[in-house]
C-alpha cells in the first residue's frame, strides 16, 4: 500500500460535472478511479451474485425472502469486502455512493462531496444528453431518490449532509483546476498518519467484512467491527435465544483466519422474539403462496411466518410466472381456480422452465380428475382446502428435503 497517500471517497449528484475533476485528480495523484460499477463487477466475479440483486440491494429495493435468506446483508458485505481489497492495495480513488460503506473510522480516508444546486443540473443534463427538462428532472429525482435512500441506510443521514464528508466542492463555483487544488490541499494534511496506522485500518476493516459475510449464514442484522483482530459483533436485530444465539455466534467467527478473538453486544435497534432463521432448520427459505383469495392468502401466509416459513405472495398466474423469472423460488403452493392463466397452466409451464420448484397445490374446488392431472404434470402434492396448517408444513418440509436431495445428487 502507499501509505503516504490517502484514500478518496467522492460522492457526487448527477449531472453535476464531476467527471473531469475525478479523472484530473486521478492524473494528479496517479491513482486508478473505482467506480460502482468496478465495485459490483467485482463482487459478481468473486461472490457469484448477480448483477440485479446488487442493483437492488443499492437502490434500497426490496429483496424477497430476505428475512430468511440475508441476501442483503450479504451484498453489502462482500461490497465491504470488494472494497477493502482495493483499500489494501492503496492508490485508489472511489467515485460513487457504493464508498460509502468505507467506516467512518478509517482516519487515512478523505471523503468529497462535488454537487451544484439543481437548476444547474437540470441544465448540464440538458446540454449533455440533448433531452428535455422534464425528461432530465425525472433522471435527477430517480437517481437523488436512490443515493438518498442507500446513504441513509448505511449511514442515517441525509445524502448531501456536509457532516458526512471532510470537503465539499461546489462545481458551480469551483473550476477544474481550483477543485483538484482544494482536494490534494486537504489530502496533504493526511499524509502524516503513520504507516502502522494506516495498515492496521485496512487490516482491520477487511477481516471485519470477511466476518460479515460469514454471519450472514446465520442472521441479519449483524454487523462487525475489528481491532488489531478482536472482533465485535454487534446485534442490530430482534430474535429469540438470545444467549444460544451469541454462543454460535463466538463459535463460528473464531474459525475465520485472522480473528483473535470475539465478543458481542447488543445494538440499538434490538428487541426480542423475532425469528432468526437457522440452515439447522429444515424448512424452504424461498416460498411463493399463489392464490386470488387475498385475505386467505395473506393470512396464510402470516401464519406460515409464525412457524418459521417465510413466503411471498401473489395473486394470479401470471404474477406466479413473472415472480419465479425475477426471483429464485423453491416451493410455490398453487391454487388450481383462478382468473386468467389458471393453476393448470402454471403447473405445466412451471415445470416445463423450472423443474427445480416443487409445487403443492393447495385448491378448494379440485376433483379427483384434478388431482391425477395436476400429479401428471409434475406436482409435489395435492392437497384440499381446509388444509391443516400443520400438514401444509410438513408438506413443505417434504418438498424441501427432496429439493437438497437433488441438489446433493
Amino acid at each position: 500500500m502507499e501509505v503516504n497517500m490517502p484514500i478518496i471517497a467522492i460522492t457526487s449528484g448527477i449531472y453535476s460535472n464531476t467527471g473531469e475533476r475525478v479523472q484530473k485528480l486521478s492524473e494528479n495523484l496517479s491513482c486508478e478511479v473505482i467506480t460502482d460499477n468496478d465495485i459490483i463487477g467485482e463482487v459478481v466475479r468473486r461472490d457469484g451474485i448477480k448483477e440485479a440483486t446488487l442493483l437492488k440491494v443499492i437502490q434500497s429495493k426490496k429483496l424477497a425472502f430476505n428475512d430468511f435468506t440475508h441476501e442483503q446483508e450479504k451484498c453489502i458485505a462482500c461490497m465491504k469486502k470488494a472494497i477493502s481489497e482495493y483499500i489494501s492495495k492503496g492508490n485508489c480513488i472511489f467515485h460513487g455512493v457504493i464508498g460509502h460503506l468505507v467506516p467512518q473510522e478509517m482516519s487515512h480516508v478523505m471523503r468529497v462531496l462535488m454537487i451544484t444546486d439543481k437548476n444547474r443540473r437540470i441544465k448540464n443534463g440538458m446540454d449533455k444528453l440533448g433531452l428535455s427538462e422534464k425528461e432530465i428532472k425525472k433522471k435527477i429525482e430517480t437517481s437523488d431518490r436512490y443515493a438518498f435512500l442507500w446513504i441513509n441506510t448505511i449511514s442515517g443521514k441525509k445524502a448531501w449532509d456536509k457532516s458526512l464528508y471532510d470537503i465539499v466542492i461546489p462545481t458551480d463555483k469551483l473550476n477544474i483546476t481550483e477543485s483538484v487544488k482544494l482536494i490534494l490541499e486537504h489530502s496533504e494534511k493526511l499524509s502524516d498518519i503513520s504507516a502502522g496506522i494506516v495498515e492496521k485500518e485496512a487490516d482491520d476493516f477487511k477481516l471485519a467484512a470477511s466476518v460479515e459475510i460469514v454471519l450472514t449464514e446465520i442472521g441479519g442484522g449483524l454487523m462487525a467491527a475489528s481491532n488489531d483482530g478482536n472482533i465485535v459483533v454487534t446485534i442490530n436485530k430482534k430474535l429469540m435465544m438470545l444467549s444460544k444465539f451469541q454462543q454460535k455466534i463466538i463459535k463460528i467467527v473464531q474459525k475465520i483466519p485472522g480473528v483473535k478473538s470475539v465478543d458481542t453486544k447488543i445494538g440499538q435497534n434490538y428487541y426480542k422474539n423475532d425469528i432468526v432463521h437457522s440452515h439447522e432448520f429444515e424448512t424452504p427459505l424461498r416460498i411463493l403462496l399463489v392464490d386470488d383469495e387475498k385475505d386467505f392468502v395473506q393470512t396464510l401466509s402470516e401464519r406460515l411466518k409464525m412457524r418459521q416459513f417465510a413466503s411471498e405472495v401473489v395473486y394470479n398466474g401470471q404474477e406466479a410466472l413473472d415472480f419465479t423469472d425475477r426471483e429464485e423460488t423453491e416451493v410455490m403452493v398453487l391454487d388450481l381456480k383462478m382468473p386468467g392463466i389458471d393453476g393448470f397452466e402454471v403447473l405445466r409451464k412451471i415445470k416445463q422452465t423450472k423443474p427445480g420448484i416443487e409445487v403443492i397445490i393447495l385448491t378448494g374446488h379440485g376433483s379427483e380428475k384434478d388431482k391425477n392431472v395436476c400429479m401428471d404434470l409434475g406436482a409435489f402434492a395435492y392437497l384440499q382446502k381446509p388444509a391443516d396448517i400443520d400438514q401444509l408444513t410438513d408438506t413443505m418440509k417434504r418438498a424441501y428435503e427432496k429439493i437438497n436431495l437433488n441438489k446433493n445428487n
